[in-house]
C-alpha cells in the first residue's frame, strides 16, 4: 500500500476515534448536568457537534451508544485492573482487593453511574438493558469467585458456593458503595475497607 494511503487512513481512523471520543463526552456531560431528564440524542449531537446520524452510524443505535458509555466508563475507571485483583491465584485477597478496586471504580464516575441506574426503569430499552448487562457480567465474575473461595477451602462452615455468589453480589454492588460513599459522606479508602472486611467476615474462616 503506497505511504501516502496509509497516511490516509491513519487520519481517517483518528477521526472516527475522536468522534466516538466527543459523542461519548456528550454523553456523560448531560448525565451530570441532567441527571433526571432522559438524554436527548438530538442535545447529545448538538454538544459533539455531529449530526444525529452520525450517532447511529458510529453505534448503530441508542443502546449500542449507552452500552459504549457503560464499557467507557468502567475501562477509565480501572476494570481492567480490578479483574486482575479479582483473579490472582490466592482468592481470599483476590475479594478483597477486587472489592477495593470496584470501589474505586465506582468512585472514579460516581456521578454519572448514578444517573444511569436512576435511569434504567425510565429508560428500559436503551439505559435499562445497559445496565443489566453490566450487572449480570459482575453476577457472573462474584459466582466464580465464590467457586474459587470454596474451592480453597476459605469458605466458613455452612455458606454454600450459591449463598457466596449472593453475598458477594451485594457487597461488590453500586447501591453498597454508594449508601457509604454519599449517604455517609465516607472517604473511597474507608468505605473500600469498610466492604471488604464485611464481605470476608461474612464469608470466610477466620484467617
Amino acid at each position: 500500500m503506497p505511504p501516502t494511503r496509509k497516511y490516509e487512513q491513519r487520519l481517517r481512523a483518528k477521526a472516527a476515534d475522536q468522534t466516538r471520543r466527543r459523542i461519548l463526552d456528550a454523553v456523560y456531560q448531560r448525565l451530570v448536568e441532567a441527571p433526571s431528564e432522559q438524554v436527548s440524542m438530538d442535545k447529545v449531537a448538538q454538544l459533539a457537534e455531529v449530526s444525529r446520524s452520525t450517532i447511529y452510524t458510529v453505534f448503530g443505535s441508542r443502546a449500542g451508544l449507552f452500552d459504549a458509555l457503560g464499557m467507557d466508563l468502567l475501562h477509565r475507571g480501572g476494570f481492567t485492573d480490578m479483574v486482575t485483583a479479582v483473579l490472582q491465584p490466592d482468592a481470599r485477597r483476590g475479594l478483597r482487593d477486587g472489592i477495593t478496586g470496584n470501589v474505586h471504580m465506582y468512585a472514579a464516575h460516581r456521578d454519572v453511574l448514578r444517573a444511569l441506574f436512576s435511569m434504567a426503569q425510565l429508560d428500559a430499552d436503551a439505559v435499562g438493558g445497559t445496565v443489566r448487562r453490566l450487572e449480570d457480567g459482575r453476577t457472573q465474575g462474584m459466582n466464580d469467585l465464590a467457586q474459587r473461595l470454596h474451592d480453597q477451602g476459605a469458605l466458613r462452615d455452612g455458606i454454600t458456593i450459591d449463598q457466596a455468589g449472593h453475598l458477594l453480589w451485594l457487597h461488590t454492588g453500586f447501591d453498597a458503595f454508594d449508601l457509604l460513599f454519599t449517604g455517609r459522606s465516607l472517604s473511597t479508602d474507608t468505605v473500600a475497607t469498610l466492604l471488604a472486611h464485611a464481605a470476608e467476615h461474612a464469608l470466610c474462616r477466620p484467617a
